[in-house]
């Protein structure tokens, strides 16, 4: 049997399953499960019953598609507890040899010992640049002579309760969950190219419930946060503006919203059903748009401020690069770049062949991205480039090592 990973991507909106092969060069998808989200708000448990029947079935859906029982996978987290910070570990090394992995992680583990609340937990730490002897911005210091080994690191925190009410959610749903991994680090890693990553770029994860921010600079994660907006502002103020329910406000947005009022023709309408008129009333699209317009420009300069306040905003080269279920709304990519001042583009997963249709959409960046990112994890070579674990349990589910099978065939298999 193929080495097969699975990915639980649970937003506020949805939530995804993937059964797939990671492949040097795509993602052979063998089983899809996408199921309407309950239970989240803004990317944190509200209601863990429903949570958990809403996982449940999207599993479900996985499992009768693949043709495989999940046991385990990898689980997407955010919301506004996330939190990051930069440390600095060092380490001497002993006599004339390279420096070896073993130094690498000790160093690490120095970089990590940081003070951080009772209630909160290291989610990531990924590397930033290393130092050898004072000789700064190394890249791999693996075999180079030297007596001290320096990395910076950023490290990723979380609140101890938010991911262990997630993981009660994964597990009651009959998963293990195998690794918790940031949303934006995982969409970066499905829509970034290597030149984007290296030039200096933010990716910009636009869900339901937050807007998530991953900035890249040297090939690696400089900088992240998460911003508790997301698309559901833009359908509260349409619920409010046209006294509709969500759900209407919701197909409004999508099949007649813009983001950019000057695009929109002034005569353009269309019907929908307010509360308490017993007939369709006509609304004016421009109505609509002028009401997205002010809402997506309020998104962007949330996050023109988080990347000022980052102090690498002058440092993006490549730009914005924006993906997300709200990415594909007419005129953000638009309103993006007047807000930011940066050259943007829409991205959404590719290199995805077997059952990949469904997925070939901005929306499903963060599930796709963390199948790669969860086996890079896994394997052995990558440790100096991330580490990562789960938090309620209190350790590594797995140690760092080989790739291992998730899954098991189901009698029929």
């Amino acid at each position: 049997m193929r080495d097969l990973a699975v990915a639980l991507d649970v937003g506020t909106r949805k939530i995804c399953t993937i059964v797939a092969e990671v492949r040097a060069d795509d993602i052979f998808v063998v089983g899809v499960g996408i199921e309407p989200s309950a239970g989240m708000k803004k990317g944190v448990v509200n209601d863990m019953g429903s949570l958990t029947a809403a996982i449940s079935a999207s599993v479900h859906k996985a499992e009768k598609s693949s043709g495989f029982d999940i046991a385990r996978a990898f689980v997407s987290v955010a919301g506004s507890h996330i939190a990051s910070m930069n440390s600095r570990g060092a380490v001497g090394i002993a006599g004339q040899r390279g420096v070896n992995i073993d130094d690498i992680d000790k160093a690490m583990e120095s970089a990590r010992a940081i003070a951080i609340p009772h209630n909160r937990e290291v989610l990531h730490v990924v590397p930033r640049s290393y130092a050898l002897d004072g000789q700064e911005r190394v890249r791999s210091p693996i075999g180079m002579h030297g007596f001290r080994l320096e990395v910076e690191a950023h490290i990723i925190t979380a609140s101890s309760t938010s991911v262990a009410n997630l993981e009660q959610s994964v597990q009651r749903a009959g998963v293990s969950v195998d690794r918790f991994i940031l949303n934006p680090l995982a969409s970066g890693e499905a829509v970034l190219t290597p030149e984007e990553k290296e030039m200096g770029v933010v990716v910009i994860d636009i869900g339901g419930g937050t807007t998530d921010l991953a900035i890249f600079i040297e090939g690696t994660v400089w900088h992240t946060a998460v911003i508790p907006v997301g698309g559901d502002l833009i359908t509260n103020d349409l619920t409010y503006g046209l006294n509709v329910s969500f759900d209407v406000a919701e197909a409004v947005k999508v099949h007649h919203g813009h983001a950019l009022l000057k695009a929109v023709d002034p005569l353009e309408t269309f019907l929908i059903e307010p509360f308490g008129e017993g007939m369709p009333i006509e609304v004016e699209r421009s109505a609509v748009a002028e009401i997205i317009e002010a809402r997506v420009s309020e998104l962007f300069n949330l996050v023109k401020k988080e990347i000022k306040r980052s102090g690498y905003d002058g440092m993006l080269r490549a730009g914005a690069v924006i993906t997300g279920g709200c990415a594909q709304l007419p005129g953000l990519k638009e309103v993006a770049a007047r807000e930011s001042g940066f050259p943007v583009r829409i991205a959404r997963p590719e290199r995805l062949t077997g059952m990949a249709d469904a997925l070939r959409d901005p929306a499903y960046s963060t599930s796709v991205g963390l199948l790669r990112m969860g086996l890079s994890m896994e394997s052995g070579a990558p440790r100096e480039t991330t580490t990562s674990k789960p938090l309620a349990g209190g350790g590594l589910v797995k140690a760092l090592g080989g790739v291992f099978k998730r899954l098991l065939p189901d009698g029929d298999g």
